[in-house]
């Protein structure tokens, strides 16, 4: 079993600044992907950047350029670098973990609220 727990959410103002924190524990072996989604209220999940354990980092396509996905393997953490914070980036940010395809685990989702 793997546990998945986020933090780094709250409330910021339009143009600024978030970092999320994702930290994964268990069964940890199994885990190649760490990434991050993001669900707005009456939208479906989507997803913003995920990154493998080499380093590999794939983002969702808007978001590259003001967010930066980043991994400590050593920590088995993830972190999100959210830069120029717009109002429809507001959504619950959900952490998963997984085999290469398949974020099988998924925290709790921390809220980020960006105000205009």
């Amino acid at each position: 079993q793997v546990h998945v727990v986020e933090s780094g959410g709250g409330l910021v103002q339009a143009g600024g600044s978030l970092r999320l924190s994702c930290a994964a524990s268990g069964s940890i072996f199994s885990i190649n992907v760490m990434g991050w989604y993001r669900q707005a209220p009456e939208k479906q999940r989507e997803l913003v950047a995920v990154i493998s354990r080499s380093g590999r980092t794939d983002y969702a396509g808007s978001e590259k350029g003001r967010f930066t996905i980043s991994r400590d393997n050593a920590k088995n953490t993830v972190y999100l670098q959210m830069n120029s914070l717009k109002p429809e980036d507001t959504a619950v940010y959900y952490c998963a973990a997984g085999p290469i395809g398949n974020p099988r685990y998924w925290g709790q989702g921390t809220q980020v609220t960006v105000s205009s």
